[in-house]
């Protein structure tokens, strides 16, 4: 293996973090294709040089670039999303017959409020919705 960047200790620009992060795949595929990585706990050239290139391309990550948050639906709420779908009721409609506020059904449905157990009970009698699903993510 040949390595490059050793006078490195921190990237500053993208220009150079795209550089090394091609530098890190190529070795990444080379080290995969010789068996380098094949034992967990693997100590050698490779995993050595991967985790060094690893911390500078995490430290500019870090440092300069932002991410957004993936936001995930509970599996309650497209439980639910596909019942208001299957019956064709509105947010509106289904609140009213889950006994609730729009706004209170509405936050629930946008991952903002917690489910009752007086809505809890309510959504397993008006929409069957299965309990086991509404206690893990109620």
């Amino acid at each position: 293996m040949k390595k490059q960047f050793e006078n490195i200790s921190i990237i500053t620009n993208r220009e150079l973090f795209d550089t090394i992060a091609q530098y890190e795949e190529s070795i990444l595929r080379e080290a995969t294709e010789t068996g380098a990585l094949e034992l967990p706990d693997a100590n050698n050239e490779y995993t050595r040089e991967i985790a060094r290139i690893g911390t500078l391309l995490a430290q500019y990550e870090s440092t300069y670039m932002t991410f957004q948050t993936l936001k995930f639906k509970s599996p309650l709420v497209v439980e639910i999303e596909e019942e208001l779908k299957k019956q064709q009721l509105k947010q509106r409609e289904a609140a009213k017959l889950l006994g609730v506020k729009e706004s209170t059904f509405s936050q629930v449905i946008r991952g903002k409020r917690p489910v009752s157990m007086q809505m809890a009970k309510r959504l397993y009698k008006e929409f069957d919705i299965d309990p086991k699903l509404i206690l893990e993510f109620a």
